[in-house]
């Protein structure tokens, strides 16, 4: 019974020393041993590793692209205007005894404050030496692409690898928000009044010469009206002239009728003439005589 338990203490023994002499990196990983707070040994690659109990210290740092996106910031441009500009970083440590040194024992929170600063200088003089049509549309990626190569370099002695920075959004301010939307207005409204004169003015054209047209066929009809009276004037008196001589008695007869006919036409028409008079010559004898 006695030599059960010291063999069941020896195993447990031994299996405490390897479970403390050993340690595993998993795929995701890197890691770096310290002995007595100094790095001995950096960059340790994914798998089983050993090391000294009770000396020997393991820190991991997660070896995949991590992202920093930023809150927006504001730059000037060329022209002093302000835009507001959001945009991302993709990143990775590189090395990870010196991301360990410089972020003051591998603090995430740090490295990204770190990086973050990077990429607001290089924002900041990118932004600066254009103006704001080309950040916005011209020249937009080659100003990811400068500002990639340059944080890159300065990443690197935090021991960060930078693998993309990205403009998200590029948003004017409110302030020139709303002068471009007022210049916008002030130009709708001054091409509308030109529009709108232009149409005035094709209205008055068209109304000048609707009215010229409207006088020629006016006079053109009266003219066209007095010759064909006179026309019909001349006929009638040649017609008359005809009658006249074959049968003047006749002809008196119908003139008459003719002048009783447009006389009293209208009922309310009133005349003062001798009833002896030549007018009712044939009214009072209808022979005439």
């Amino acid at each position: 019974m006695q030599k059960s338990s010291i063999f069941l203490t020896g195993v447990a023994a031994i299996v405490v020393i390897v479970v403390s002499c050993t340690y595993t990196v998993a795929e995701y990983q890197r890691a770096i041993m310290l002995q007595l707070g100094e790095i001995k040994e950096t960059s340790i690659d994914p798998g089983l590793h050993f090391k000294i109990p009770f000396i020997n210290t393991i820190r991991y740092f997660d070896a995949r692209i991590q992202t920093l996106d930023a809150p927006p910031e504001r730059y000037l441009t060329s022209e002093k205007k302000n835009v507001e500009v959001d945009a991302f970083i993709k990143w990775r440590i590189a090395d990870v005894a010196r991301f360990y040194t410089a972020t003051g024992g591998g603090d995430v929170r740090r490295a990204n404050l770190l990086l973050s600063q990077i990429i607001k200088d290089g924002l900041r003089d990118e932004f600066g030496k254009r103006t704001m049509q080309e950040v916005i549309s011209g020249e937009r990626s080659q100003v990811m692409n400068v500002i990639s190569a340059k944080a890159s370099k300065q990443a690197d002695e935090i021991g960060i690898d930078v693998v993309q920075v990205r403009i998200k959004r590029i948003d004017l301010s409110a302030d020139i928000s709303d002068s471009v939307y007022r210049r916008m207005e002030a130009e709708r409204q001054r091409v509308a009044n030109e529009l709108r004169s232009q149409g005035a003015e094709a209205g008055e054209r068209i109304r000048a010469e609707a009215e010229r047209k409207r006088t020629i066929l006016l006079a053109e009809a009266f003219r066209d009206s007095e010759q064909l009276r006179g026309e019909g004037d001349a006929k009638a008196s040649e017609i008359y002239a005809k009658a006249y001589s074959k049968n003047p008695e006749f002809y008196a007869l119908y003139r008459s009728l003719d002048a009783y006919t447009k006389t009293f036409a209208d009922k309310g028409d009133i005349m003062i003439i001798d009833p002896q008079s030549e007018f009712f010559r044939y009214m009072m004898n209808p022979a005439g005589k």
